[in-house]
């Protein structure tokens, strides 16, 4: 598919994970560029960072002076990689292998017929990996809270591995997004479904981390709990219902 595909990865103590999420992601789709967008990670992640950046051209990082959230971190990185890098497809993911970089040739296939497709757990053949009863039933539930309120034809409208069209997120970052946690990811998804994008969903198996701490917390959880409903009210309506961009 041509055109240049830049992934965008927030890292907030990765040290452990960014090394063998990268050479991954590149063993994968070897054409692309990766952009490490780093919030002075304490334990060192920046540095490692830098020291692939200097091996591999492919790599680029941008070192921020503090923690300021996931949301923050892409927009910013989204900004860099379309104004500066001339993406044409932009890539979110996690930096800790639970989105599996396997998944990146087939979602990039899925692209040829939609301006922004989601790796879903929950579409058929998708699912997770290591997560316990409670875990499972709280995404299950955050994943339907979100359908339910917006309207979305997304299976997972939380899910954070996404690939983007240019024209589309450009659009997308021209609407203030207000949210800053993990709401970032279905705030995005409404935005773009409400301006008319075809979205598409492909399967993946997420995995929990097997290294480092996960970033959900029950401030994060609360954060959804009443944003979403805010979205539906203070947001963007549905125009061309996945018709595609004109």
């Amino acid at each position: 598919m041509p055109g240049k595909t830049i992934i965008c990865l927030p890292t907030y103590n990765e040290a452990e994970n960014i090394t063998p999420t990268v050479k991954s992601i590149l063993h994968f789709l070897p054409g692309a560029e990766i952009l490490i967008i780093d919030d002075h990670s304490p334990d060192g992640t920046g540095r490692i960072a830098e020291h692939l950046a200097q091996g591999d051209s492919r790599i680029a990082v941008l070192h921020r002076p503090e923690k300021a959230g996931l949301g923050s971190a892409y927009l910013e990185g989204f900004d860099i990689a379309i104004n500066r890098m001339d993406a044409k497809y932009i890539v979110q993911m996690d930096a800790d292998l639970s989105h599996p970089p396997e998944a990146l040739p087939r979602m990039m296939r899925a692209m040829a017929h939609a301006d922004l497709v989601i790796g879903s757990r929950y579409v058929p053949g998708g699912g997770t990996r290591n997560w316990n009863a409670a875990r499972r039933l709280i995404s299950r539930f955050g994943a339907r809270y979100a359908r339910t309120w917006l309207d979305l034809p997304v299976h997972d409208p939380t899910g954070g591995f996404k690939i983007w069209k240019r024209r589309l997120l450009q659009k997308v970052l021209d609407y203030p997004i207000s949210a800053g946690g993990y709401v970032f990811q279905v705030e995005t998804t409404h935005i773009a479904f409400c301006m008319g994008a075809v979205i598409r969903e492909t399967p993946i198996r997420f995995t929990d981390r097997h290294v480092g701490q996960s970033k959900m917390s029950p401030a994060i959880a609360l954060e959804a709990f009443w944003r979403i409903p805010a979205i539906r009210l203070y947001g963007p309506k549905v125009g061309g219902k996945g018709k595609g961009l004109s």
